[in-house]
This record gives structure tokens, sequence and C-alpha cells, in this order.
């Protein structure tokens, strides 16, 4: 019997990849998927020494990078094929990836932020390529706005308007998002499944899988110290 493809994905590395050998099932996986914020704004020569770790365990990389990251780790990736910013990728036959990493402002002046225009605009420029295939996994950095997604530890949601805008026109299978670490949640808009997994160093990350028939599935797993 053929096996099922599925992928790992996770964020929020923050340069910590202790985690990475206590994944289940990650050298097998069709691949990983990271979200952002690989490094704690570091550049490629940090970006490479965290991915490099992750490649020796499964080479089928599909990232890009969060606020955290320096914007020459973009330069990086693409130079590997690693890179999914602004792009869209065939992960599996009839399977697409489409990503948009950075995030919108913090109070903390982190090192790739834009504003929520410009976030729209890249999302707004993905969605042609939407259609591309009949199952889809979108990656942002910044969750959804109004999700269990997005809500810091005042209950405050912080997540973007364009994401969730983007996640209600074009009802993607799944949307892999981070950047809130206190926010490690499943929540659903529409049809679409929102996994934010929080840090990998708290254990957290997704399996997104693609069974030969209906939607793709995803499911929220912590790392038990």
């Amino acid at each position: 019997m053929q096996s099922v493809p599925y992928w790992i994905a996770f964020g929020d590395i923050h340069d910590d990849v202790s985690p990475i050998a206590d994944i289940p099932g990650l050298a097998e996986a069709a691949g990983v998927i990271i979200t952002g914020d690989i490094t704690v704004v570091g550049g490629a020569r940090q970006a490479e020494r965290v991915l490099t770790a992750i490649a020796a365990r499964n080479p089928a990389i599909h990232a890009q990078i969060g606020n955290m990251d320096k914007a020459e780790v973009t330069g990086w990736l693409d130079g590997r094929g690693w890179n999914i910013h602004r792009t869209a990728r065939e992960l599996a036959p009839g399977v697409g990836l489409l990503g948009a990493g950075y995030s919108t402002p913090t109070p903390f002046g982190t090192p790739s932020e834009v504003p929520e225009a410009r976030l729209a605009e890249w999302l707004d420029a993905l969605r042609a390529e939407a259609g591309r295939w009949p199952r889809l996994v979108l990656a942002v950095h910044t969750p959804p706005k109004d999700s269990l997604c997005d809500k810091l530890g005042n209950g405050a949601h912080v997540g973007s308007p364009a994401v969730r805008a983007f996640i209600e026109a074009v009802q993607p299978d799944v949307c892999l998002c981070g950047h809130i670490h206190e926010s490690r949640a499943v929540d659903r808009i529409g049809r679409t499944v929102v996994v934010n997994p929080g840090a990998l160093g708290a254990g957290g990350y997704a399996v997104v899988t693609a069974p030969e028939d209906g939607p793709l599935t995803a499911e929220l797993k912590v790392l038990r110290g």
C-alpha cells in the first residue's frame, strides 16, 4: 500500500535546533515547511547553521524569513532553492504551497517588519497562483486577525487583517502561521484549518497530510519533555 504523503511544519525556531531530533517522522516526511523566525536577529550565517541541522534529517526544505530574521536570509534561501516567501510551488501533484514571511509592525523594531498594506500586496499577488492546484497550503508568519492563533497573553488580537482576508477569499485547505508564541492553537476560518504551533523550543509543530481523496488535513502536535 502506498504511504500517504505528509509534511512537518514549524516556525519560531530562534536558533534552537535541539527539538529537531525528537520530532517523530521528520526524516520520512515529504518535506519540512518553516513559517519564519529561523534566528534571533540573525543573518545568513545563523540561518545556515539552523537549516543545515534540519537538512541533515530532511533536505526537502521550504522556508521563509520571519520578522526576527534579517532580510539577507531570503537571498540565502533563494540560492538553495528553499525560499517560499512571495512564491508558489508544488509540494506534490495537485498540492500547492504559497508563502508570505516577514511580519506586520511590532513594538520591538525587529529586522523584517512591513506595513499591513505591503503584506496585503504580497498576498494579492499570490491569489493568481492559488488556482493552479486543487489543494493548497498557505504558509505565513503573521497569523490571521481575530483568530485563536493571534492572541497575546492579555487577550488582544494582533494578527493581520490581510491574511484573514486572503483566507476568507481563497479558502486554502490549511494555513500555517506562527509569530505569536503564546497563541499555540488550531482554528478554522471557513473551510481553512489554521494552525499556529507556537515556538519550536516549546515543542510545537504541525503535521500536514495529503490523503488520496479530499482536502488536506493539519494536526497540531506538541513534543513532551
